[in-house]
């Protein structure tokens, strides 16, 4: 599926891929007869069919996610990368699950089954539920911890490509303690890793420290955990 060429960009034959789904502007170069078309990731707009105004501006903050992607089809090889930062490829297994900051997910294969959920319901984590009211907690931590208000969740056999500033660490989640991260070096979570964002300090202490200092994301389960050799948001 994905080759990387280089520590910033990867290959993909789409036709063997089944299609790919990559972020707009993502695609650098292609050979053969390829064809692309914007790509709309289930989730956003069952948020905003119903209830009141929030549920709507819910749901069109969700659509914008989708309308971030696009579909590649047809038989030929695309090279993509994106602002030159790095490149990270997961192959995805049956069973597992792979839950990534929207901004740090590159490519995947259209195969993957993908929605976009809160990050305060992101893998059962979190203690705030889905819904409109997870939305808004998720709204509130974004603010404090740079964090966007969604989070990407894909599963199914396929590959995804994940993105950096300056490396990749990987962390395995699953001895007696914890695997604590800043919030803003987070990249993604894979396998059944549940996570918990805790506040270490008051919400008035917090202000104007930084997201690692006031918030911190908790990691439990079995699987791995993404984390970026920067704290700088991409």
């Amino acid at each position: 599926m994905f080759e990387k060429v280089n520590g910033k960009v990867v290959k993909v034959n789409v036709g063997m891929a089944g299609g790919v789904a990559a972020r707009t502007g993502a695609m650098l170069f292609y050979t053969g007869d390829v064809s692309f078309a914007p790509h709309q990731i289930p989730g956003g707009q069952g948020m905003g069919a119903g209830g009141g105004g929030l549920m709507r501006m819910a749901g069109r903050m969700m659509a914008g996610e989708h309308e971030r992607t696009m579909l590649a089809q047809g038989n030929g090889e695309v090279h993509y990368g994106f602002a030159g930062l790095e490149v990270h490829v997961v192959q995805m297994q049956p069973g597992a699950m792979l839950r990534v900051e929207a901004s740090r997910l590159l490519a995947n294969t259209a195969g993957l089954q993908s929605s976009i959920v809160s990050v305060m319901s992101s893998g059962g984590g979190g203690g705030g539920g889905g819904g409109i009211m997870g939305a808004l907690r998720g709204a509130a931590t974004g603010a404090l911890t740079g964090q966007g208000m969604f989070t990407t969740q894909l599963s199914g056999q396929g590959a995804a490509v994940l993105l950096a500033h300056g490396g990749f660490l990987e962390l395995q989640v699953g001895g007696p303690n914890p695997i604590v991260v800043d919030p803003q070096a987070f990249v993604a979570a894979y396998g059944n890793v549940q996570t918990e964002l805790k506040t270490a300090l008051s919400w008035r202490d917090a202000v104007g420290r930084g997201s690692g200092e006031a918030m911190q994301l908790h990691c439990v389960g079995q699987g791995v955990v993404y984390v970026q050799a920067s704290e700088e948001k991409l």
